[in-house]
């Protein structure tokens, strides 16, 4: 068992647990296979001599087909074998890959948690570059609104481009003009 921290200071730090090393480490690290305390020199299992060390885990092989993860054992064989008997399984569908995408015309944008919106006119899922109902041409909104709403500024693009279309967001002249001080 490692010795821990200095005279000062007690609960900092541990000396390494490999018998020639013995150095005073602040972020010591613990091994999963012994439950010694070793230094970052000696932290794997191979530069402590653990015996855990001819133990090589778990390892997958990713399909490229369908993304599967499938875990090669040790009776396997080689990468391409487990790959192959993948594909001849029932389990390998292609179709699983494809992610969903941005229905509008020329977007390329994949659909994921963070950046889909489900509109409200039309219940179609799209990218948040095309929330709006003007942006993504919406079959629950008259064309004449969706005119409407681009001339009033319905989003902040609009707004930015009517204030002087410079880069950057332009503040009301109500705003710019306050004093607080």
């Amino acid at each position: 068992m490692a010795r821990r921290g200095t005279e000062a200071f007690p609960n900092l730090g541990a000396h390494c647990d490999r018998e020639d090393c013995n150095q005073l480490d602040f972020l010591p690290f613990d091994c999963d296979g012994c439950g010694k305390v070793f230094c970052a020199e000696h932290r794997t299992y191979g530069g402590h001599g653990c015996a855990r060390a001819a133990d090589q885990g778990r390892t997958v092989v990713v399909c490229e087909a369908c993304g599967d993860a499938i875990e090669r054992r040790a009776g396997d064989g080689s990468d391409a074998a487990v790959l192959e008997a993948h594909a001849r399984s029932q389990r390998c569908d292609p179709a699983r890959k494809r992610k969903p995408r941005c229905p509008v015309r020329r977007c390329k944008e994949t659909l994921t948690f963070s950046n889909t919106s489900v509109c409200k006119g039309c219940d179609q899922k799209v990218c948040l570059r095309h929330r709006f109902p003007a942006d993504h041409g919406c079959a629950g909104v008259s064309p004449a609104a969706a005119a409407a709403a681009r001339r009033a500024g319905a989003c902040g693009r609009d707004a930015q481009k009517k204030e002087g279309g410079g880069s950057g967001w332009v503040l009301p002249q109500s705003i710019r003009n306050l004093k607080l001080f």
